[in-house]
């Protein structure tokens, strides 16, 4: 359930409060005072069975006494009373409650006792233990808050009540206005995936603003997030950054991929901004709201003090920005305008005496630099020139360059003011500190980048075959030996299926056996010892590289049997792995890794690798599933990165075979889900492909359910084949992201009336946002089938679409569909819209509507021959829809 029943919660007509008290200092009184005093327009009924009256206002015994069901109910009684009250609000009619009362999961009174009480009517709750819930536009404050807030147009929605008391506090003295403030408490019910659905829907809220603990239902929370984040800014700030994670994981992948980690990648997924404080979360509303978008991360600073422009630099450099380096031809035109002693570089110290003329001057200039996204300009006070005349100036060169992104800082306070407003007025992004602007030119950047990657058009992938047999090979036999970890060999088997490249390694169970084996590869060889019981064989001594001869490999191998025996006694020794050494001269060491056990389901972890790779604590973290894209977008950020692209002697190592690499392993832990975890460290990475050389992979108990995915992966199983009439065959199956260029070519074939009959526009061109909104959706709410050709998605041409968007309650969902006019005449449209039917009943959903102008006869009479109703909705467009409901 999601947002059923929600608008009983935010536009109620009437609402009944439970627990109305006149005893000074109750919750009851308190909550009846502030529903009196907001200016509600409905009713309000006060529920006390031991009064008839409270504060003047007539008292009802109990919920069947009311004179009328009330949309909403205010709960404030003993928790043990609670449940026996939501039923009764529910069989009254009442559609949501707010259950203000704490104290459930002890006395015996559980939460979900109190979600059956309203469970059979559809009932929502609100809470427990939660402050309440404030409307300002429409005067509702069903909460206990010492203040009403101002009407505004951002939510602000908060785990803790407290938190939402010290927001109201901190928000009136600043006169930001609120268009939702909702205290979910206990979040027995409803939750933030429910309150993100609303409020994206909602048109008096513009931005959404959180403070989050933890999520409930992750797959649900970023389905709505990432919807939400399409239409409007949604920023969070999380508690509990340092709670204890995986201290006891057997890998490195399990200790370095931390709770607080996994949350800042959802955020980043769904689009999301977080920030680290409630003080940069209204911040980042302004910064949002005002702040052009910049291209990147390079900026540039213009100053008229020196040390202001050293302390911007450096809280740039730390927070992940790129201090732009200015063109020959930049750094001329400035030193023709300045005086002799200016800075020569960036920062632009445009020197402490400069006119307002001065400062435009040079902000025009670095803003025409194309090495600069955007540019800062700070300003101290001084006694021979006048900061609000400079600030008058900036500002009008932002004016007069409406597309630029500027950050502005003037420092002070007395003189500072005014400048400040002016700036403020004329829309121009002012802060009070460099480090301040700073901050907020990063979360711009962040949020930018986090809008971007909703819409890359990842490229296609290469096709390659899966031997999953291979894979339940291996996992058999470790299930009947009793062993969660793998043996190196069938790591090496399970990677391979997956077409991961690993090391030519054979085994050997003696000395004898594995000095045979290095004369046979001749060169340098690598030796491991095989075991069962010992995770990370370097630890044990386990690990003796460059070996070369028969004589150096055997001695190797015995000196390798006694340190592993002294170091892990127990352990049961299998013998020997020996591979040809790798070539680590012009190679780096990376790790790759999967954790299943977090909040959010799988996540695959990349960085640098080695046996240091703790200590480095260089990685970056994403959610499956992953494409080549967001593979980038992961190594990207990381620090190895850099060295990744090539630095002095070394050459870039190949990035599209380790992005190959990581999506192929993110397959794996998605087609697999008895897997626990996967490591390979070190992924060896050079100009020539990358491989595997070290690996383990452990399994979950066969009755152990994985955590599944918070992104709902492709769909393959949907795959089929189609046979047309004229004996051509074809694929059906769903859209993925890389379809881009194909649904872009297939657009391009369309007639005018066969755009206008889809989109009832006259449209020449697809945009890319459009394009990758149609392409990049949430399987798990959306669907869109594709006739295409056989091939790489984005290759294979495609010659028809049909969609559906269901609701968030999945009651109903819309549908649209286009057959190229090439393939009329051989039942296409039929084919594919009897195939989003069977699906959208498999998936539960109640109904198909869909809209069609008056004058597409074919479509109305497809419409019509399976069995869909006609309805009139204006003059311009027929809707037609099909009831599925069993």
């Amino acid at each position: 359930m999601t947002i059923r029943n929600l608008d009983a919660v935010f536009r109620p007509r009437s609402v009944a409060l439970l627990g109305a008290s006149e005893r000074p200092g109750s919750i009851g009184r308190f909550l009846l005072e502030n529903l009196r005093k907001a200016g509600f327009r409905g009713d309000v009924f006060a529920v006390n069975p031991n009064h008839s009256s409270v504060l003047g206002q007539r008292a009802y015994a109990s919920v069947a006494a009311l004179p009328q069901a009330p949309d909403l109910a205010v709960i404030a009684t003993p928790a043990a009373t609670v449940p026996k009250l939501v039923a009764d609000v529910a069989a009254a009619g009442t559609r949501a409650a707010i259950v203000i009362s704490a104290g459930f999961g002890a006395n015996g009174v559980s939460r979900q006792a109190l979600l059956d009480a309203g469970r059979e009517r559809l009932l929502r709750i609100v809470g427990p233990n939660t402050l309440g819930v404030i409307v300002p536009a429409i005067g509702l404050n069903a909460s206990f808050a010492h203040l009403l807030p101002a009407a505004g147009g951002i939510a602000f929605l908060t785990q803790s009540g407290a938190i939402s008391t010290s927001v109201l506090d901190w928000a009136a003295a600043r006169g930001i206005g609120f268009s939702h403030v909702v205290a979910l408490g206990d979040m027995a019910d409803v939750d933030f995936g429910d309150m993100l659905d609303y409020l994206a829907n909602d048109a008096a809220t513009h931005a959404i603003l959180m403070y989050m603990e933890a999520v409930t239902q992750p797959r649900k929370f970023l389905s709505a997030a990432r919807a939400a984040a399409r239409t409007k800014p949604v920023i969070v700030v999380k508690g509990g950054r340092h709670a204890a994670s995986a201290a006891a994981a057997a890998s490195h992948t399990g200790r370095l991929a931390g709770n607080d980690a996994e949350y800042s990648a959802a955020f980043r997924r769904a689009g999301m901004l977080r920030v680290a404080s409630l003080d940069e979360l209204f911040d980042a509303v302004e910064t949002l709201a005002v702040a052009r978008a910049p291209r990147g991360a390079r900026l540039g600073i213009v100053t008229n003090g020196g040390g202001l422009g050293v302390l911007a630099a450096d809280a740039l450099l730390d927070a992940g920005g790129e201090l732009a380096t200015l063109s020959a031809t930049t750094l001329g035109k400035l030193s023709a305008m300045l005086p002799p002693g200016w800075s020569h570089g960036n920062p632009v110290d445009v020197i402490g005496d400069a006119t307002p003329e001065r400062f435009a001057a040079a902000l025009d200039l670095v803003l025409d630099d194309e090495a600069c996204d955007a540019v800062l300009v700070l300003h101290c006070p001084t006694a021979v020139s006048s900061g609000f005349e400079a600030a008058r100036a900036v500002a009008a060169v932002c004016e007069r360059r409406a597309d630029a992104a500027v950050f502005t800082s003037w420092l002070g306070e007395e003189t500072a003011r005014a400048a400040r407003a002016e700036l403020a007025a004329r829309r121009v992004p002012t802060y009070a500190t460099p480090e301040h602007a700073v901050r907020a030119f990063m979360q711009r950047v962040d949020y930018r980048r986090n809008q971007e990657l909703l819409i890359e058009t990842p490229p296609a992938q290469p096709e390659f075959a899966v031997d999953g047999d291979a894979v339940r090979a291996v996992f058999a036999a470790a299930d009947a030996d009793g062993r969660e970890w793998l043996a190196a060999p069938e790591v090496r088997t399970a990677l391979s299926a997956y077409g991961v490249p690993t090391t030519g390694a054979v085994l050997a169970a003696t000395p004898a056996e594995a000095a045979a084996a290095a004369e046979r590869f001749g060169g340098s060889i690598a030796l491991k010892i095989q075991s069962r019981d010992i995770v990370h064989k370097s630890d044990v001594g386990g690990v003796a590289l460059n070996l070369r001869g028969r004589e150096a490999t055997a001695r190797a191998a015995q000196h390798m049997l006694e340190r592993v025996r002294a170091a892990a006694p127990g352990a049961t020794l299998e013998g020997f792995s020996v591979e040809p050494m790798q070539d680590t001269a012009a190679s780096l060491e990376l790790i790759v890794g999967v954790h299943t056990g977090g909040d959010f389901g799988p996540v695959l972890l990349f960085g640098e690798g080695g046996t240091a790779v703790e200590v480095v604590a260089d990685t970056a973290l994403e959610l499956l599933p992953l494409n080549l894209a967001l593979a980038h977008a992961l190594m990207r950020r990381t620090r190895v990165y850099r060295r990744m692209r090539g630095f002095r002697h070394v050459s870039a190592v190949d990035l599209d075979a380790v992005a190959l690499a990581l999506t192929r392993v993110a397959q794996l832990a998605i087609d697999q889900p008895r897997i626990a975890e996967i490591e390979i460290n070190p992924l060896l990475a050079s100009g020539a492909g990358c491989v595997a050389l070290d690996a383990r992979l452990r399994l979950r108990a066969p009755s152990t359910p994985r955590a599944p995915l918070s992104i709902c992966p492709y769909p393959r199983s949907l795959e089929q084949g189609v046979t047309l009439a004229d004996g051509r065959t074809f694929t059906l199956r769903p859209i993925r992201p890389e379809d881009e260029p194909a649904l872009l070519r297939a657009f391009e074939r369309l007639t005018e009336d066969e755009i206008r009959a889809r989109f009832f526009v006259p449209m020449k061109t697809l945009p890319h946002v459009t394009a990758a909104r149609f392409t990049q959706i949430d399987y798990d709410r959306e669907m869109a089938f594709v006739l295409a050709e056989h091939g790489a998605p984005g290759v294979a041409d495609i010659h028809g679409v049909v969609r559906l968007v269901a609701d968030p309650d999945n009651r109903s969902a819309e549908f649209a569909i286009i057959v190229e006019r090439a393939l009329s005449g051989l039942g296409l449209g039929g084919l594919l819209m009897r195939r989003l039917i069977d699906y959208a009943r498999s998936r539960g959903i109640g109904g198909l509507t869909g809209d069609v102008l008056p004058d597409n006869a074919v479509m109305l009479a497809l419409a019509a021959s399976l069995g869909f109703k006609e309805t009139r909705t204006t003059e311009n467009v027929v809707r037609v829809s099909l009831s599925l409901e069993p």
